[in-house]
């Protein structure tokens, strides 16, 4: 029986508001019988845009679709299904993707064959998808964050019924455990803790695109962090948009330092989490990054910005002083630790006075780099509709005096580790020449000579010099 998407118009921000709902309710993948080599023959192609969560969505979309029998490929004009995974975050971010589907287009006409889908969180704003229905006619397929694990659904719809098939969820939010991944990195992995986020900064339309704050079982996490283990995995990275709110809607009296303790535990030489909230970071989770260990000592923390009045109206929900706190606090137990940041310069009534407090605040802690911004208003957001009483000059020259002092910082944390021999995980090619490139325990780029078999291990590397953005290493030891 065909499935009518006739009644789905699309998300609703009112709904998407709600945060009603306790009992989060966990739902096991399984393919359906008849979707069995949808796929045969056929190849996929996946544009990812945005943070680590939309590339962690992008490899489970993957992992469905070679389920599904489909196979990979980089070629647009081989592909038979062309997805776009989507942020949201920044207006700049959307246009660019609706400058992408305005050019997939002269594709679409030469391969009418061809279905395409736009997913992640754009489709999550009403906004959207009445712009994708009125002006991209050419799209096949639009859902959104909540769904994920119906994509073969769609496209076995989308190829029965040859007409556009629109659904967008907009609740709260389930979990979907057992969805097949097709990892993008084969040392590297992306672990789900939790979804959603219950914050509202008032700012981000997160919220609204990824629903509440939901937390998956503690089991299911080490286990998945278990086979990675087994399978040979050097580094994971815990995901969530605020990975310390982790367990606060579990039934259980279990936090995110119980899950990184648990973590700790298990042989995996790397463990990472992104990202944290200032206000949820608290002193047991601090005591546990500070047994090192697998735990990285690198901790991103969004700081937005450093004036109080700012941050009361971001909603921030913490103060200047109790954010420097916690530096002083992290810094005397893990001394070595480099701390990252977000920045967002020209919020709506930011003063001269309010940006200087910024500034003070980047010297007093330091950090080793950060993503500055300046303000982009969200539809649907309160801060959309703040009055901006700044003109664009002012806002750049605050971003790029901002900027000058962010890379002094990341020169400076840089440079206390040369003539130091420091543990590189090898990934692959650097960008820019034939050097082999890799992180450090402190998530700092090394660029090196080397022979191809090193990539995937972790070796020693002396830091011969530093730069702002990079480390150059010689290796130290044979790894062959």
């Amino acid at each position: 029986m065909e499935k009518d998407y006739s009644k789905y118009f699309g998300p609703s921000m009112k709904d998407a508001r709600k945060r009603i709902n306790k009992n989060i309710e966990t739902i096991r993948y399984e393919l359906d019988e008849h979707l069995t080599n949808l796929g045969k023959e056929k190849t996929y192609l996946i544009k990812t845009y945005g943070c680590q969560g939309n590339e962690a969505d992008s490899e489970k979309m993957a992992g469905i679709l070679q389920q599904l029998g489909f196979q990979p490929t980089e070629i647009e004009e081989e592909a038979d299904v062309i997805l776009f995974n989507t942020c949201a975050i920044r207006e700049t971010a959307e246009s660019r993707v609706f400058g992408e589907l305005g050019r997939i287009k002269k594709i679409k006409r030469h391969n009418p064959d061809l279905l395409i889908g736009i997913c992640g969180c754009m489709p999550q704003e009403e906004k959207v998808v009445n712009t994708v229905k009125e002006k991209y006619p050419h799209i096949d397929l639009v859902f959104g964050t909540h769904n994920i694990h119906k994509l073969g659904e769609y496209l076995y719809d989308a190829y029965l019924t040859k007409e556009k098939v629109v659904e967008v969820f907009s609740e709260e939010g389930k979990i979907i455990e057992g969805i097949p991944s097709k990892r993008a990195h084969d040392r590297k992995a992306w672990v789900n803790i939790m979804y959603g986020c219950d914050e509202f900064c008032t700012y981000c339309i997160v919220p609204y695109t990824r629903g509440k704050e939901r937390s998956r079982n503690p089991e299911d996490i080490i286990e998945e962090v278990k086979e990675l283990a087994r399978e040979g995995y050097q580094e994971v990275t815990l995901l969530g948009q605020n990975v310390n709110a982790y367990g606060k809607d579990l039934n259980i009296d279990y936090t995110f330092s119980n899950l990184l303790l648990d973590l700790w535990k298990i042989e995996i030489p790397r463990i990472r989490f992104t990202t944290s909230h200032p206000r949820d970071l608290d002193e047991d989770t601090i005591k546990v990054m500070a047994k090192g260990g697998n735990i990285m000592p690198h901790l991103h923390l969004p700081v937005q910005s450093g004036s109080n009045r700012i941050l009361k109206k971001m909603n921030r929900k913490y103060t200047k002083e109790e954010y420097l706190e916690k530096v002083e606090r992290l810094k005397n137990l893990i001394p070595s630790i480099s701390i990252t940041t977000d920045i967002i310069v020209g919020f709506p009534g930011e003063t001269g006075q309010d940006f200087e407090e910024t500034l003070d605040l980047v010297r007093k802690v330091d950090f080793e780099g950060a993503f500055t911004f300046i303000f982009s208003p969200r539809e649907g957001t309160p801060a959309a509709k703040y009055v901006e009483d700044l003109d664009s000059e002012t806002k750049k020259e605050r971003l790029q005096r901002l900027n000058k002092l962010i890379n002094e910082g990341y020169l400076k944390g840089n440079q206390r580790f040369e003539g130091m021999t420091v543990k590189v995980l090898v990934e692959g090619l650097s960008q820019k020449n034939n050097l082999l490139s890799g992180y450090t325990e402190h998530n700092k780029l090394v660029n090196f000579e080397g022979d191809k078999s090193l990539i995937g291990k972790i070796i020693d590397l002396k830091i011969e010099k530093a730069y702002t953005w990079h480390l150059r290493g010689i290796i130290v030891k044979d790894h062959s």
